[in-house]
């Protein structure tokens, strides 16, 4: 299942830290490093060197969970979506293959570059934009994210999108990121509403976003397969926002702003009297409680990246990876 946890706070700090705060805000060195005194200073979310180190962390427990099927190897390293749909891929490998992943090949990210916002409060965040052994010609773009200084810093979303589609974004003469306010109103879509107006578009259509295949194309294909002969198939998608599920966003150089924010979608598959089910694979069972009878509704996780435009425009979703967390069978 899902985790949709609430933010955590960061930890108090005791009175003589908090007189030291008072003191010092914060020392930048020549080789960029940043000491945070405080939490209500506009600072870079971290350095460019700890953000290396996050990714190279975070890349080898990924791998090992992968290699072992155990998803208590990247538990401390992802969060949200990402979690989300990373346990239950694991818990099924696992369920199917004890000894671990036969299939095992390591995930290398290389030609790595870092989008570093600068904001206050927690909680702060980056954006690792790499080339990944895996995925074709697909850039790899993961948000780092954490609730404290003494935090592990965890992988809330991870999309792949082509190459030329990954914008450039608006930086300040140190090369710091700007990072969008959920609530921003100079958007087509505040990225508050994305989630909701995104899952509102599945059901309905309109024109908040622009065609394509995580838009157009992917209502299209749900609509051929609501009905087969024997088999009904009806959709039901849920907008997520909360906590760690929270929607991230950057702001692009044309003044508009890469959003990543996340779905929960419904998938029942309903057999006609006399027919069944079509039997799902190792995996989809692997994840199903109950005895598939004459229905299977799925669960599925959803995490997205869209282009949103400044002023009126289209929505352009430019990638969307989906897992499956759980099913029933009735």
């Amino acid at each position: 299942m899902s985790r949709d946890r609430g933010p955590r706070r960061p930890r108090r700090l005791d009175r003589s830290a908090l007189i030291a705060a008072s003191v010092t805000a914060l020392s930048l060195t020549a080789s960029g490093c940043v000491v945070v005194h405080g939490e209500r200073e506009v600072l870079p979310a971290t350095t460019r060197a700890e953000a290396a180190k996050a990714l190279q962390q975070f890349t080898a427990a990924y791998n090992a969970a992968d290699k072992a099927y155990d998803a208590s190897l990247d538990a401390d390293h992802t969060t949200g979506a990402l979690a989300a749909i990373d346990s239950a891929r694991l818990k099924a490998g696992r369920t199917n293959n004890p000894a671990g992943n036969p299939s095992h090949t390591p995930l290398k990210l290389t030609d790595a570059k870092y989008t570093i916002p600068k904001k206050a409060g927690w909680p702060r965040w980056f954006v690792a934009d790499a080339r990944g052994n895996k995925g074709g010609e697909a850039r790899w773009l993961l948000v780092f994210t954490r609730d404290g200084l003494e935090d592990t810093w965890e992988v809330a979303y991870l999309t792949l999108v082509a190459p030329g589609d990954v914008p450039e974004f608006k930086t300040d003469e140190d090369g710091w990121a700007e990072a969008v306010p959920a609530n921003s109103t100079d958007l087509a879509v505040s990225p508050a509403d994305l989630s909701e107006d995104y899952t509102a578009y599945l059901k309905d259509g309109g024109k908040t976003f622009a065609d394509g295949p995580h838009t157009s194309a992917w209502r299209q294909l749900r609509e051929k397969r609501s009905t087969r002969p024997g088999l009904v198939t009806q959709y039901i998608d849920e907008p997520v926002t909360n906590g760690d599920f929270a929607p991230l966003a950057l702001r692009t150089k044309d003044g508009g702003a890469m959003v990543f924010f996340a779905t929960r979608h419904f998938e029942k598959q309903t057999a006609a009297r006399g027919a069944s089910v079509p039997t799902p694979n190792d995996d989809v069972l692997a994840l199903t409680d109950g005895e598939i009878k004459q229905s299977l509704t799925m669960e599925f996780v959803s995490n997205e990246v869209a282009l949103d435009p400044a002023g009126p425009g289209q929505v352009s979703v430019l990638g969307r990876i989906q897992g499956l967390t759980s099913a029933k069978g009735e």
